[in-house]
Protein backbone atom coordinates (compact mmCIF):
# COMPACT_ATOMS: atom_id res chain seq x y z
CA UNK A 1 0.00 0.00 0.00
CA UNK A 2 2.84 2.72 0.53
CA UNK A 3 3.35 2.02 -2.63
CA UNK A 4 0.27 3.30 -4.04
CA UNK A 5 0.33 6.67 -2.07
CA UNK A 6 4.00 7.23 -3.25
CA UNK A 7 2.84 6.56 -6.81
CA UNK A 8 -0.49 8.83 -5.82
CA UNK A 9 2.01 11.72 -4.45
CA UNK A 10 4.32 11.58 -7.50
CA UNK A 11 0.93 11.75 -9.55
CA UNK A 12 -0.10 15.18 -7.44
CA UNK A 13 3.34 15.99 -8.11
CA UNK A 14 3.55 15.57 -11.86
CA UNK A 15 0.27 17.49 -12.33
CA UNK A 16 1.16 21.14 -10.55
CA UNK A 17 4.08 20.86 -11.70
CA UNK A 18 2.88 20.56 -15.28
CA UNK A 19 0.49 23.55 -14.32
CA UNK A 20 3.33 25.90 -13.95
CA UNK A 21 3.95 28.90 -15.73
CA UNK A 22 4.48 27.47 -19.66
CA UNK A 23 2.27 29.47 -21.27
CA UNK A 24 3.12 32.69 -19.38
CA UNK A 25 7.04 31.85 -20.67
CA UNK A 26 5.89 31.08 -24.15
CA UNK A 27 4.17 34.67 -24.96
CA UNK A 28 7.03 36.29 -22.71
CA UNK A 29 9.47 34.60 -25.10
CA UNK A 30 7.72 35.67 -28.60
CA UNK A 31 6.33 39.14 -26.98
CA UNK A 32 3.01 37.88 -28.52
CA UNK A 33 0.81 39.38 -25.46
CA UNK A 34 -2.72 37.72 -26.81
CA UNK A 35 -2.12 38.28 -30.77
CA UNK A 36 -5.56 37.04 -33.00
CA UNK A 37 -3.29 35.00 -34.80
CA UNK A 38 -3.60 32.11 -32.84
CA UNK A 39 -3.20 28.95 -35.28
CA UNK A 40 -6.17 26.71 -33.40
CA UNK A 41 -8.41 26.64 -30.57
CA UNK A 42 -6.19 24.05 -28.87
CA UNK A 43 -3.24 26.70 -28.89
CA UNK A 44 -5.33 29.39 -27.93
CA UNK A 45 -6.65 27.16 -24.76
CA UNK A 46 -3.22 26.34 -23.97
CA UNK A 47 -2.43 29.92 -23.87
CA UNK A 48 -5.16 31.53 -21.95
CA UNK A 49 -4.52 28.80 -19.10
CA UNK A 50 -3.88 31.73 -16.04
CA UNK A 51 -1.15 31.22 -13.64
CA UNK A 52 -4.09 30.59 -11.03
CA UNK A 53 -5.25 27.42 -12.52
CA UNK A 54 -2.07 25.90 -11.25
CA UNK A 55 -3.89 25.09 -7.48
CA UNK A 56 -6.38 23.06 -9.75
CA UNK A 57 -3.53 21.53 -11.87
CA UNK A 58 -2.57 19.38 -8.96
CA UNK A 59 -5.76 17.66 -9.06
CA UNK A 60 -7.02 17.87 -12.41
CA UNK A 61 -6.16 17.00 -16.05
CA UNK A 62 -7.52 18.75 -18.67
CA UNK A 63 -7.55 16.49 -21.29
CA UNK A 64 -10.47 14.33 -21.80
CA UNK A 65 -10.77 11.51 -19.97
CA UNK A 66 -7.77 11.80 -18.03
CA UNK A 67 -8.49 11.40 -14.31
CA UNK A 68 -5.98 12.03 -11.57
CA UNK A 69 -7.09 12.65 -7.66
CA UNK A 70 -10.21 14.36 -9.40
CA UNK A 71 -11.94 14.78 -12.61
CA UNK A 72 -10.78 15.90 -15.77
CA UNK A 73 -11.83 19.04 -16.52
CA UNK A 74 -12.33 19.06 -20.27
CA UNK A 75 -16.25 20.09 -21.59
CA UNK A 76 -16.52 20.45 -17.71
CA UNK A 77 -18.56 23.91 -18.20
CA UNK A 78 -22.35 23.36 -18.28
CA UNK A 79 -22.54 19.75 -17.29
CA UNK A 80 -24.50 18.47 -14.37
CA UNK A 81 -21.97 18.11 -11.44
CA UNK A 82 -20.91 14.04 -10.62
CA UNK A 83 -21.93 13.78 -14.91
CA UNK A 84 -18.26 13.72 -15.71
CA UNK A 85 -17.64 9.75 -16.71
CA UNK A 86 -15.17 7.43 -15.17
CA UNK A 87 -15.04 9.43 -12.17
CA UNK A 88 -16.73 8.25 -9.00
CA UNK A 89 -17.97 11.04 -7.16
CA UNK A 90 -18.99 11.83 -4.31
CA UNK A 91 -22.90 10.78 -3.61
CA UNK A 92 -23.23 14.83 -1.93
CA UNK A 93 -21.75 16.07 -5.32
CA UNK A 94 -24.42 13.78 -7.92
CA UNK A 95 -27.33 14.86 -5.90
CA UNK A 96 -26.89 18.50 -5.33
CA UNK A 97 -28.57 19.09 -8.88
CA UNK A 98 -25.89 21.59 -9.54
CA UNK A 99 -24.78 23.05 -13.35
CA UNK A 100 -21.26 23.83 -13.65
CA UNK A 101 -21.76 27.45 -15.18
CA UNK A 102 -20.64 30.93 -14.09
CA UNK A 103 -22.23 31.69 -10.73
CA UNK A 104 -22.41 28.02 -9.66
CA UNK A 105 -18.55 27.35 -10.34
CA UNK A 106 -17.36 30.69 -8.71
CA UNK A 107 -19.11 29.46 -5.60
CA UNK A 108 -17.26 25.86 -5.59
CA UNK A 109 -14.31 27.77 -6.47
CA UNK A 110 -14.58 30.26 -3.23
CA UNK A 111 -15.15 27.11 -1.14
CA UNK A 112 -15.99 23.51 -2.77
CA UNK A 113 -16.81 22.13 1.06
CA UNK A 114 -19.18 25.29 1.67
CA UNK A 115 -21.17 25.02 -1.55
CA UNK A 116 -21.72 20.77 -1.10
CA UNK A 117 -20.99 19.64 2.75
CA UNK A 118 -19.72 16.49 2.04
CA UNK A 119 -17.85 16.25 -1.16
CA UNK A 120 -14.64 14.74 -1.39
CA UNK A 121 -13.23 17.33 -2.71
CA UNK A 122 -11.04 19.29 0.40
CA UNK A 123 -9.99 22.06 -1.03
CA UNK A 124 -10.14 25.21 1.15
CA UNK A 125 -10.77 27.05 -1.59
CA UNK A 126 -9.94 30.60 -4.03
CA UNK A 127 -10.93 34.09 -1.87
CA UNK A 128 -9.65 36.18 -4.90
CA UNK A 129 -12.25 36.52 -7.22
CA UNK A 130 -10.30 37.76 -10.23
CA UNK A 131 -8.57 34.58 -9.93
CA UNK A 132 -11.70 32.67 -10.20
CA UNK A 133 -13.32 34.35 -13.24
CA UNK A 134 -9.91 33.57 -14.65
CA UNK A 135 -9.95 29.74 -13.96
CA UNK A 136 -14.14 30.49 -15.02
CA UNK A 137 -13.13 31.54 -18.28
CA UNK A 138 -10.65 29.02 -18.59
CA UNK A 139 -12.87 26.32 -18.21
CA UNK A 140 -14.88 27.49 -21.00
CA UNK A 141 -12.06 26.76 -23.65
CA UNK A 142 -11.67 23.26 -22.42
CA UNK A 143 -14.05 21.72 -25.10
Amino acid sequence: MRTDFKLAGAFALALALAGCGGAKQDKAATGDAGSSATPSAEVAAADSKPAAFAQCAACHAVEPGKHGIGPSLHGVYGTKAGDIPGFVFSKKLKASGLTWDDATLDQWLAGPMKLVPGTKMSYAGMSDPAQRAQIIAYLKTLK
